[in-house]
């Protein structure tokens, strides 16, 4: 319903009803996996109500452009960062906020911001649309500000955010959003979606993205298969099928690197503890299915408690990571930790 869309078609027909009616509620958020289509639908969602979607796509933060510019603001100190926050705007009345910074996180001055901007009258039409992607990196600060602006809300403004996990989120900002929760496709819309984008190694992209075709078109498999070696070889050594000696050696590297952040091997760490809960509970259907021996291995060797502490010992690197403790420390305690089991 949404040009070049694929996925979440009970989504796009809500959102297209919405349009029809012109009853469009003043903010919006759509929930769900990483790589899913939640910036992408906004923006689709945003060119159906302003116009110009070719300038509009020009705010995609996976274009090289964009991509560049957020990298090179991370050596930016964080003054310099805050007294020039990010935000992207080809469109006149579209803006585009995104998180930045050695940590990836939304800032207490973008949301500022958005509710400097948000008085704005529109250039053109009746609407003005601000994406606010990925709400979920922002702290409390950044949060309660935005709460600010979603109180009371100029009559032309739409506000869109997206998030993986809207329960990340306070509920004060929760409350006030309409949620769409978009759901991963399935194998054979993702293999779809791969012959209509002339992707290669395509089995291969699909069975790692998990439905997500952001996921799948973006993988670089040569980077992302170093990364998840080191986090098989951490769970192995977490789950005592190898020597703390062998983790140390195999991450040496990893921990040593300042360009490797760990959020980057979040993805494949969440997709491998995912295969050892389906091998363990005698289920098949695994992503990793060349690592499906070593998975076998440590999914017979590990307790149903184990992997639930795996998980939570996961989701802790998240908020470490994102408070900006050390990798190194932080990642060979949760081994150790996860050994005495």
């Amino acid at each position: 319903m949404f040009d070049n869309f694929w996925g979440n078609p009970l989504t796009t027909a809500a959102l297209e009803q919405m349009i029809a009616a012109e009853r469009i509620p003043q903010t919006l958020m759509l929930a769900g996996p990483a790589g899913v289509g939640k910036a992408t639908l906004a923006r689709r969602f945003a060119a159906r109500l302003l116009g110009s979607p070719e300038r509009i796509e020009l705010d995609d933060l996976s274009l090289p452009a964009n991509r560049d510019i957020i990298a090179e603001r991370e050596k930016w100190p964080s003054e310099k960062r805050g007294d020039d926050p990010l935000f992207f705007s080809s469109h006149p009345d579209f803006i585009t906020f995104c998180p930045e910074g050695p940590l990836r996180q939304i800032s207490i001055q973008q949301m500022r911001l958005t509710k400097e901007r948000a008085q704005l009258r529109p250039l053109k039409g009746k609407w003005r649309v601000f994406l606010i992607d990925q709400i979920d990196r922002a702290n409390l600060q950044a949060a309660d500000s935005l709460l600010k602006t979603l109180e009371e809300p100029p009559s032309h403004l739409i506000l869109i955010t997206t998030a993986e996990n809207a329960y990340d989120l306070p509920s004060t900002i929760r409350s006030r959003s309409v949620i769409f929760y978009m759901s991963p496709l399935p194998d054979a819309e993702m293999r779809a979606f791969a012959k209509a984008k002339g992707l290669t190694d395509s089995e291969v992209r699909i069975a790692l993205a998990g439905g997500c075709p952001g996921l799948a078109t973006s993988i670089d498999l040569a980077v992302y298969e170093k990364r998840r070696r080191v986090m098989l070889a951490m769970l192995e050594s977490a789950a005592g099928v190898a020597q703390f000696g062998a983790w140390a050696k195999q991450s040496e590297a990893f921990l040593a690197s300042k360009s490797e952040k760990l959020d980057l091997y979040f993805k494949p760490l969440y997709s491998l503890l995912g295969d050892l809960v389906v091998l363990h509970g005698g289920g098949t259907a695994i992503r990793n299915l060349d690592l499906e021996p070593a998975l076998r291995k440590i999914a017979g060797q590990v307790s149903f408690d184990w992997l639930r502490a795996a998980v939570e010992q996961a989701d802790q690197l998240i908020g470490l990571q994102r408070r900006n403790v050390q990798k190194g420390p932080s990642v060979d305690s949760c081994v150790v930790e996860l050994r005495r089991r």
